[in-house]
């Protein structure tokens, strides 16, 4: 039984040629609270509601006491250098074919938006804490990744991104739109927001925004704390070295 999607558009707004960013739910929730983090500083309005039969059977409980079902969402901002639409949610399909279809829906949008280019924000796994993230990433054209070294990316040439994050580029690719996909490097066992901070600076660079990053810097320094209290309990465990996965990078599974 394929699944069924359910759009609803609260007010389709009218913006300039705008740049998608997306951010949802995976391995270290880096994308997510990405997109989240502009939601919130942008102050970003949300549009439009997509549901679907493929997420999780379960509502989310809201601050007020009330429940909503699982979605996944998009909002707008304006901005100095480029409109923006960004899509959050609370997870992603649970099958490859309403992956698909969510990303067709997505991109049924943009193309009545006109949506310039994608960017995606994800995770790039590496099974051991690090002092500062790297970003990674790929794209859908070389003349995109050429330019990656401009700001500090460091090009993928191998390997697969598994999930929206990466589908959302591939498929805007089959129907003409220029897609990035950047990775912040991440250990995989924590929710990272340095990870997230990261692709936050390195997309601020691209499109040419600033934030204010006081609220995600504490909530590194509680992940931080969080990460020192695992690695005391494991004594001889070695929490802080490589997961039992191919070491050669070439080899390595790219998991959004």
């Amino acid at each position: 039984m394929s699944s069924k999607i359910s759009t609803e558009i609260l007010s389709m707004p009218k913006l300039d040629s705008p740049y998608l960013i997306c951010g949802l739910p995976g391995s270290g929730f880096v994308g997510k609270l990405a997109a989240d983090y502009l939601v919130e500083q942008l102050k970003a309005i949300r549009f439009a509601d997509m549901f679907s039969t493929s997420f999780p059977p379960q509502v989310t409980i809201q601050s007020d006491g009330t429940v909503d079902l699982v979605k996944n969402s998009l909002y707008y901002c304006k901005i100095k250098s480029h409109d923006l639409v960004l899509l959050t949610g609370d997870a992603q399909p649970t099958t490859p074919e309403s992956e698909y279809a969510l990303a067709e829906e997505i991109l049924a949008i943009c193309k009545k938006l006109d949506v310039k280019s994608i960017y995606t924000l994800a995770a790039y796994i590496t099974g051991s804490f690090t002092k500062n993230s790297r970003v990674y990433g790929t794209g859908t054209s070389r003349e995109v990744v050429k330019e990656f070294s401009k700001n500090g990316i460091i090009t993928m040439n191998s390997g697969t991104i598994t999930g929206m994050n990466g589908l959302i580029i591939g498929a805007g690719k089959k129907v003409g739109i220029s897609g990035v996909c950047l990775l912040g490097e991440t250990s995989g066992y924590v929710v990272d927001p340095k990870a997230s901070k990261a692709i936050l600076e390195t997309l601020g660079k691209i499109i040419g925004f600033e934030l204010d990053m006081t609220d995600l810097d504490k909530r590194i320094q509680d992940t931080e704390q969080i990460i020192k209290t695992i690695q005391a309990q494991a004594g001889q465990r070695h929490v802080g070295t490589p997961m039992p996965v191919e070491s050669d990078d070439k080899k390595l599974g790219y998991i959004s």
